[in-house]
């Protein structure tokens, strides 16, 4: 498959991380998948074909991608990092910048507050020194506070890498550009938004994935009980990676997060770097055995309107367990993966962590 193809399937309207991969295992190739789009949404009920970049748009994106200095790496080239390719929404795309060869390495993500105390952002610098000097690459999300203390703690005595919520070429915070800047040169950025995005709000929570996804665990150093740190630690435990805290006062709320954690036994207690280096696996623990995913490229013809009448009259806006579905109808697992992928496509079901689906309600 070419890059340019895929990067358009990435880019389509309705077209996330899981259905591209969904679409890949329908048609077996981008070109198939793209050429089939606009059939799937009106088999759906979609009045209008979802938007797909042309050639030309696409092309001029990998062009300035290149022209920035960095390279794009698609989920099913050697080069992509293993670990975050186990990962049921892995993106489709990344780009780097900077070594990319970093992203299979051997690293540890460090998390923590924007608003960091003085003595919180010093121990995640500290920690994050120790652990690049045992060749641990330290990953972190460049915002203000713990994630900037490890970024350049890492720096002092070996590496880094950046996922940011925007595009690479719009630092964020502004005060961090210079570091960004310095970690593309020692170490590596990475993003999976094109060149221009400004990070929003909604774009975080993918970032957070990029960090727990890249790394055998992650730590957490101040974190309150809701933020996106707890959020970065939970997509860690779904992916059965280690999870570790450093305890904190109970008179500060940056420290309830961490000891929710460690309470629950979720989290191992951290005081020091050889914490984590003494019980940090070289592998990550092997995941519990789910069912295999059905090959829709050899799907048999299958009565489409009924197969979707009966999914519909089975789902609402509560989120349903895909196998919950497979068991109440008379239709295959392939069949129903098959209904619900144009059901996606044409917005009318949405696809949630889990291997959950919900109805989308008409806006």
């Amino acid at each position: 498959m070419s890059d340019s193809e895929c990067l358009r399937l990435a880019r389509s309207e309705g077209v996330g991380p899981v259905t591209y991969r969904k679409l890949l295992a329908r048609f077996g190739s981008a070109a198939a998948a793209l050429d089939a789009l606009p059939q799937i949404a009106r088999a759906a009920g979609r009045a209008n074909p979802p938007t797909i970049p042309s050639a030309d748009a696409t092309a001029r994106e990998i062009e300035a991608v290149c022209k920035f200095g960095a390279q794009f790496i698609f989920i099913d080239n050697p080069a992509y990092p293993p670990l975050l390719a186990e990962l049921p929404d892995a993106p489709p795309v990344l780009m780097v910048h900077g070594d990319a060869a970093l992203l299979s390495a051997r690293a540890i993500a460090l998390v923590g507050s924007r608003n960091a105390s003085a003595n919180g952002q010093r121990l995640a610098g500290q920690i994050a020194a120790d652990l690049a000097a045992h060749n641990i690459v330290v990953i972190s999300g460049l915002a203000r506070g713990i994630d900037a203390a490890a970024h350049r703690g890492a720096l002092t005595r070996g590496t880094t890498i950046a996922c940011v919520a925007g595009g690479l070429d719009v630092p964020y915070p502004d005060e961090n550009a210079a570091l960004q800047a310095e970690i593309a040169g020692a170490g590596a950025v990475i993003s999976e938004v094109p060149l221009g995005t400004t990070p929003l709000a909604r774009h975080f929570p993918r970032r957070n994935r990029l960090i727990a996804g890249l790394a055998l665990g992650t730590l957490v150093v101040e974190a309150a009980l809701k933020s996106g740190s707890l959020i970065t630690a939970r997509i860690a435990l779904d992916a059965n990676r280690e999870v570790f805290a450093i305890p904190g006062s109970p008179l500060d709320p940056r420290g309830r997060g961490g000891n929710a954690l460690i309470r629950a036994g979720e989290a191992r207690l951290v005081e020091s770097a050889q914490d984590i280096i003494d019980d940090l696996p070289l592998i990550p623990r092997l995941r519990l055995p789910s069912s295999p995913t059905p090959n829709l490229a050899t799907l048999a013809p299958l009565d489409h309107a009924a197969a979707t009448a009966s999914l519909l009259a089975l789902l609402s806006p509560e989120p349903t367990p895909v196998d919950d579905l497979i068991r109440r109808c008379q239709f295959s697992a392939a069949e129903v993966a098959t209904v619900l992928l144009d059901l996606e496509l044409a917005g009318r079901i949405e696809t949630l962590p889990g291997n959950r689906v919900a109805l989308l309600t008409p806006p």
